[in-house]
């Protein structure tokens, strides 16, 4: 039996179409999706997989057909016929990428929009304070140099708005549902080389892991102490360039408990591969009572720090018992501090 060409076309069409709409729903190559905006951006992954997997079987199957169906037989010598375009088939292969694209653009804005990235208030409001909040003790993060400098936590430059900006920028706002309530937690960023350091104001916690309560709306107010780094959580989707000299701004919800790793994704200097650290997304009861721990550890460091030197000794005072075994006296100590 003999088929026509335009059953065969439209079977193969419907085939390519499953194969399609199957792989684009069942490739696996995404990890855990753990936050609310992570499911917005699979939606839009999942298309664009679903066409590039049809356009890639349309594409590799004509060239695969053509080159065994029109290849050179064995003892044809002939010339090939000699063919001058097909301008209704240049139109259709023009216009269906570019509708393509055009859809998919629509698409890609939709997604940014619903996740707060066109807020108009994002912008201009941020709920921070100016100055990062001081706690007990001294809070401090070492780079991995030679020279083994530390930089003092209040000394992280933290602003309410960039310098010459007057705005916050870039930043992703609350979703449309959201817009014009203020967020469930504020955690201000800090990245500098090479380390992340996570202050809760409202708590006066610092933290080198970033922690969350699942099901709650997070703004994460973040600046770069030397270098640009990168916000980079896969399971959240979310990634965002934190600038030097400017304050960036995410928020979002995590949607799912569990360790996630937190990366610098943008090369910071020579030990980029090592600035990473955890974000731990945890149930309410759980996140307070690591908020109370970090409280009672601050302070019981301070308390030590103060017994040290619980008299109001000088400095001379201070450091005689450990410079009278080096020689020095406390005339010489009296002259360096002159």
């Amino acid at each position: 039996m003999n088929i026509p060409s335009t059953i065969w076309t439209l079977l193969i069409g419907v085939l390519l179409t499953l194969t399609s709409l199957w792989f684009g729903q069942n490739h696996s190559l995404l990890p855990t999706a753990a936050s609310d905006e992570a499911f917005l951006v699979d939606g839009l992954f999942n298309t664009m997989m679903t066409v590039s997997v049809g356009i890639f079987l349309i594409v590799e199957g004509v060239l695969i057909f053509s080159a065994f169906r029109y290849r050179r037989r064995k003892g044809d010598d002939t010339d090939g016929e000699p063919i001058h375009g097909n301008v209704p088939l240049e139109i259709l292969w023009t216009a269906i990428p570019a509708i393509i694209v055009f859809g998919i653009s629509v698409y890609s804005f939709d997604v940014y929009n619903e996740m707060g990235g066109f807020n108009p208030h994002a912008a201009h409001e941020s709920p921070m304070t100016p100055q990062a909040t001081s706690m007990p003790g001294a809070a401090i993060a070492a780079t991995l140099d030679d020279t083994s400098e530390v930089r003092n936590i209040d000394q992280l430059p933290q602003k309410e708005n960039a310098p010459e900006m007057g705005v916050v920028a870039p930043s992703l706002g609350a979703t449309p549902e959201n817009e014009g309530t203020e967020p469930d937690l504020v955690v201000k960023v800090t990245g500098l080389q090479y380390a992340f350091l996570f202050n809760y104001p409202d708590s006066g916690v610092f933290s080198g892991e970033l922690h969350l309560p699942i099901g709650q709306e997070v703004l994460l107010d973040m600046a770069a102490n030397d270098v640009i780094h990168a916000f980079w959580v896969p399971e959240f989707r979310l990634k965002q360039d934190i600038i030097p000299g400017r304050q960036t701004q995410l928020r979002f919800t995590p949607r799912k408990e569990g360790d996630y790793k937190l990366i610098c994704a943008e090369l910071c200097g020579p030990y980029h591969g090592a600035m990473n650290t955890t974000v731990v997304v945890q149930t309410q009861q759980e996140f307070d009572n690591w908020i109370k721990e970090q409280q009672v550890a601050s302070k019981e460091t301070f308390n030590r720090a103060v017994a040290i030197n619980p008299q109001e000794k000088s400095a001379d005072e201070f450091l005689a018992p450990y410079t009278s075994e080096m020689g020095i006296s406390s005339e010489m100590l009296h002259q360096i501090h002159k």
